[in-house]
């Protein structure tokens, strides 16, 4: 009896072995407006006289220290749920500079998370540009470049726009390219600047599918405030970004956030309605199972009770560091987005 115990025991093992649950790698991926991140010190070739100490924003170094302090304290807690490593990649919009970015990767809520940083100096009229911070744990970047938008107005003009910024790198050992954008605002009207943004989508599309072209197998994430939402032309339609990882063809692009603005849930408000301008897409090698490597797990929106207005008039509404010209010693008039890969641990 003793020895048919340990001979079923024995055959047992690899049954026990087959049912025991797969173990994952995370990684948690996000975007982030951070609202005007701009130093107290005057640019002459920028317009950034509002956010100085005798501008009419009053931005001075008290101001600038709680603005960098808050936005680490976002940045610190997204995608924690998962991974107590939060983001091991991030995509912001609205900094000055690089000395911004060197300020607040060294806050003390992220300062352990060694964040280096890619950025270079765009020709926004306002002189606010994109970025990407990353885990040099997680990431490693083997090459970038700003993209120029040459982008002309009704009259023909060319604008002067944030650049799209292409970064190539290995995610823990799968190659991730990443595309950060912030493409022109609805000032003037969503209708007539919508050419804008339609042909900042092209020049998107152009990169990604040059990418594609060249690798097949390349992984690539499209994340900004595309200051469009799910549903807009240039998204839906220039992009081709699709509402399903069913619809999802190789080659094509899939948007996770596509449902998230069809159940009225927003990164960002206007006028009591809710935009979903902050988005990531990913390609159709991120959610192929067949591929290996990291796959989309998750969309998320980070949208916490202390990064909302609970009183007066936007109630309800991010909780951003002015209203008006007045500081109020919130966050951003958006909140963050992300998404969470998973890999089958080996």
């Amino acid at each position: 009896m003793k020895n048919s115990v340990v001979t079923l025991a024995l055959f047992l093992l690899p049954l026990i072995a087959l049912a025991q649950p797969k173990q994952y790698k995370i990684a948690a991926i996000g975007f982030y407006n951070l609202e005007n991140l701009f130093d107290t010190i005057n640019n002459p070739l920028i317009n950034d006289e509002d956010f100085l100490p005798t501008g009419s924003y009053r931005y001075n170094t008290a101001v600038y220290i709680e603005k960098q302090n808050n936005m680490a304290k976002v940045i610190a807690e997204v995608g924690t749920e998962l991974t107590p490593d939060g983001l091991a990649i991030l995509g912001v919009a609205e900094v000055e500079n690089r000395d911004v970015l060197e300020d607040l990767v060294r806050q003390e809520q992220i300062k352990d998370r060694n964040y280096q940083i890619v950025h270079y100096d765009s020709p926004d009229y306002r002189g606010i540009d994109v970025a990407l911070l990353y885990q040099a744990k997680y990431y490693t970047v083997t090459g970038s470049r700003p993209v120029p938008m040459v982008i002309y107005d009704s009259e023909g003009k060319p604008t002067r726009t944030r650049d799209i910024l292409l970064v190539s790198g290995i995610l823990d050992g799968d190659p991730l390219h990443i595309l950060v954008n912030h493409w022109p605002s609805r000032r003037g009207g969503e209708a007539a600047t919508r050419p804008l943004r339609n042909a900042a989508a092209l020049t998107c599309k152009n990169i990604a599918d040059s990418i594609a072209l060249a690798d097949p197998n390349a992984r690539i994430i499209i994340m900004g405030d595309l200051n469009d939402d799910p549903v807009s032309p240039s998204v839906r339609s220039v992009l081709n970004a699709k509402r399903t990882k069913e619809e999802t063809r190789p080659g094509g692009l899939f948007n996770p956030f596509y449902d998230y603005y069809k159940r009225g849930i927003g990164t960002l408000a206007y006028q009591d309605t809710w935009n979903l301008f902050d988005q990531i897409i990913i390609s159709h090698n991120l959610i192929n199972p067949t591929q290996g490597g990291y796959q989309y797990y998750q969309a998320r929106i980070f949208n916490p009770p202390y990064l909302t207005q609970d009183t007066g008039r936007f109630k309800g509404y991010p909780h951003r560091s002015y209203s008006g010209s007045t500081y109020i010693g919130g966050y951003s008039d958006h909140f963050p987005a992300f998404i969470y890969l998973v890999k089958e641990k080996g």
